[in-house]
């Protein structure tokens, strides 16, 4: 890639204190796209037998001819090393020059270092700029790309000059063949990636993005949730008092605030207020996005509520719900599913679908408020939701033409 500008000259230096006989300094200014960089060439000369427009020593004396011819060659050496940078298809920089000249090794810049020292300043911000939730995902992003390398390359970091659409590709290759990860999951760590390699990109570390010829696809994922009918069969079902009980309880609440696993588990008592219309809402922030979450609680989640108020796990850690650890409860939620002849496959995320349609789309409830409830920052997160809405109208519609047939 040929540079956009590059310019080379010679100056005398002015001197922090003037030499006795007032010579100073001979430096080559070698300049690439506007970054300059000086090189000494060990050369004293004075200021009155020098031409500063051409860069040269004037005069026909010998010295002033053997110091020419010194610095014709500085020019020389200087356009070599241009070269080896293009032909060896290197970043052309002034430092990259600069480092030629004296015989220094360019330091080489890699990946994971980069991922990590991103990540560190992540983790440094967690609670300020970041969630505890994106610090998490992006740890995750560099133990792939860490693992790709070491079984692609066999080597336990990768150059971030040799990054090209080869790498990516093997990349996304490897994430679902051998990972067994889904394809919208992957398009989320190679997304987490490409903000690394743009960063290099706008350091001027690379010249040019090896993600411009990829593509990122998202495939519609049915979102289910369950139905009314469904969710009245979970709240009728008498699970006793046990175990079972407990998770039932949370699901239930969880499907009537549309709060995820996490943010119910830390969910205090102190985050119910009297809200707007005097009622009780949740004012929360959620820990995967830390975005704010105020939702006003429906009788159903009150009463769940107000069943543990006296609960000694509530009372000893200022909890709203004796939430159970989260390996256990989505086991236990597929054995109320049995016992409830439910045949999809609950888990904890389906409870805040359930809550995203059923309980506020279906009924009206504006999509506006409803993200804000989710605690969603883009709306069109919600409006995924909204697809489930429109299938069951299309459903509803389709059984009212076969009624309207007879």
């Amino acid at each position: 890639m040929l540079e956009n500008s590059f310019g080379l000259n010679f100056f005398l230096k002015t001197p922090s204190t003037e030499n006795e006989d007032g010579t100073r300094a001979i430096y080559m200014r070698v300049t690439v796209n506007r970054q300059a960089r000086d090189i000494a060439t060990r050369r004293i000369w004075h200021p009155s037998k020098w031409n500063v427009r051409a860069g040269r020593a004037t005069g026909n004396k010998e010295d002033t001819k053997e110091l020419n011819a010194y610095l014709d060659s500085l020019t020389t050496k200087v356009f070599q090393a241009k070269k080896a940078l293009l032909d060896a298809d290197k970043e052309l920089t002034a430092d990259a020059i600069k480092n030629l000249m004296l015989g220094k090794e360019e330091s080489k810049r890699t990946i994971l270092k980069i991922f990590r020292e991103h990540n560190d300043q992540i983790a440094a911000l967690v609670g300020a700029d970041f969630a505890p939730g994106t610090l998490e995902r992006y740890e995750t992003s560099l133990k792939h790309t860490r693992d790709f390398i070491i079984w692609k390359y066999q080597e336990d970091d990768f150059d971030i000059k040799k990054l090209d659409y080869e790498f990516i590709s093997q990349f996304e290759f490897w994430l679902k063949a051998k990972k067994k990860i889904s394809h919208n999951t992957t398009m989320k760590y190679l997304a987490n990636f490409k903000k690394i390699v743009l960063l290099c990109v706008k350091r001027g570390w690379l010249m040019r993005d090896p993600f411009f010829a990829f593509k990122f696809t998202k495939r519609e994922v049915d979102r289910q949730a369950l139905t009314e009918n469904e969710l009245k069969k979970v709240w009728e079902k008498d699970m006793g008092t046990g175990r079972l009980a407990y998770v039932k309880d949370i699901f239930l609440f969880c499907c009537y605030t549309g709060l995820a696993y996490a943010d119910v588990y830390k969910l205090k008592r102190t985050e119910i207020i009297e809200g707007i219309d005097g009622g009780k809402w949740i004012t929360t922030k959620r820990q995967k996005t830390d975005t704010p979450s105020r939702i006003p609680l429906l009788p159903m989640a009150l009463e769940i509520m107000e069943k543990y108020e006296g609960h000694p796990q509530c009372e000893n850690e200022n909890r709203v719900l004796p939430v159970l650890s989260n390996q256990k409860m989505n086991s236990y939620l597929k054995e109320i599913a049995d016992l409830c002849g439910i045949k999809k496959n609950i888990t904890f995320h389906l409870a805040r679908h359930t809550f995203a349609t059923t309980i506020t789309l279906t009924n009206g409830v504006p999509i506006e408020s409803v993200s804000k409830m989710l605690g969603h920052r883009n709306i069109k997160t919600t409006q995924q939701y909204a697809k489930i809405v429109d299938r069951k109208i299309s459903d509803d519609m389709a059984r009212l033409k076969e009624i309207l047939r007879k």
